[in-house]
């Protein structure tokens, strides 16, 4: 097969399923790191490889805790969003939607206008310097219980404090022993106020997890949706009502939701007919980027350039960007793919 990392390192981009805080580079962990001494982090960024090896999902999810918790101040969050965008803008990623956690901030102790003002100053900063759009999914760390919901959905839905990037609500951390149908409320809140809905499901819960997503909060899109092949039933509905999936491939090996990448069931959504994206999650901890999960759906799937540029656009038809910026990033893809296989 050609080697398709030269095609995709300069194919325009959008990405819908990857984390604020888990999208921090080595480079930068390590610096916070070093801000914050009391952390067991690594301030050496070599050392974080060792420290981003994961021996199950609940591994993964202290790890990760333990980076949130270096997010302690206004500069700190704007910081981290500016450097996000810098290392999306080098994968030619033009849109990303970037799923934001932040009562994990507040709760900390960061004011919430402080917050919101600095994740605002970044996005505009990052879109003038480097082109790449970001908006923002708020989402509920579900191991956090109820009371995390309620705050993240005032948050969401406050006239004047709700950023003006913010486009979605999520539901994000641990499925198991947090079921979806318990956020309702707190989604048909946020989907009332014009937010659209973007859960995790069946990442590493059975299809019943997805079932609820849909039918009790509303999901336009499914974070993850791994478990999904196991229903053919759920896998009509997902591709008859266009409900998108966020595959996350390389995420999926690293938290042992699926054991490798050769049993990874993207073809099988696929072949259903549902409409794939392609997303890197938390990208530095698993040893990824966007460029590389897009090798890999490649090899999976088989694709050559137009197959590879129609799973881009995939993206584009599921974001929740304007129609205007669809139809022109979907355009730049097209052309670039032409004037590649031109050459």
């Amino acid at each position: 097969m050609t080697d398709l990392h030269p095609f995709i390192a300069g194919l325009p981009k959008a990405e819908l399923h990857v984390h604020h805080v888990g999208s921090a580079s080595p480079r930068i962990v390590a610096e916070l790191a070093a801000r914050h001494r009391d952390s067991k982090v690594p301030t050496d960024p070599e050392a974080l490889t060792d420290y981003f090896s994961f021996t199950d999902f609940a591994h993964f999810i202290d790890v990760y805790l333990s980076v949130v918790d270096l997010v302690r101040t206004p500069e700190d969050v704007r910081l981290l969003t500016f450097e996000v965008a810098r290392d999306m803008a080098r994968q030619n990623i033009r849109y990303a939607e970037l799923t934001i956690t932040p009562y994990s901030s507040t709760r900390r102790g960061i004011d919430e206008r402080a917050f919101m003002a600095a994740i605002e100053d970044a996005r505009k900063a990052a879109e003038a310097e480097f082109g790449t759009i970001l908006r923002w999914c708020f989402d509920i760390p579900g191991e956090a219980g109820l009371a995390s919901a309620e705050e993240t959905a005032r948050l969401a839905t406050t006239d004047g404090l709700r950023p003006e990037g913010l486009v979605s609500f999520g539901l994000g951390g641990p499925e198991i022993g947090v079921p979806r149908p318990q956020f309702k409320p707190y989604f048909d809140q946020a989907r009332a106020a014009g937010l659209h809905s973007v859960p995790h499901a069946g990442e590493t819960t059975g299809p019943q997890t997805i079932w609820d997503a849909i039918n009790d909060l509303g999901a336009e899109r499914i974070g993850h949706g791994t478990s999904s092949v196991q229903d053919p039933a759920l896998l009509a509905h997902l591709a008859e009502h266009r409900i998108a999936l966020e595959v996350c491939p390389t995420s999926n090996i690293a938290t042992r939701a699926v054991a490798t990448l050769d049993e990874h069931p993207i073809r099988q959504m696929v072949d259903a007919g549902v409409l794939v994206t392609v997303n890197s999650d938390d990208p530095p901890m698993f040893g990824t980027d966007l460029n590389n999960e897009y090798a890999v759906a490649a090899r999976l799937l088989g694709l050559d350039e137009r197959g590879v540029a129609a799973l881009a656009k995939n993206a584009v038809e599921a974001s929740f960007l304007d129609p205007a910026g669809k139809a022109r990033i979907a355009a730049e893809i097209d052309a670039y793919t032409d004037t590649w296989l031109a050459r």
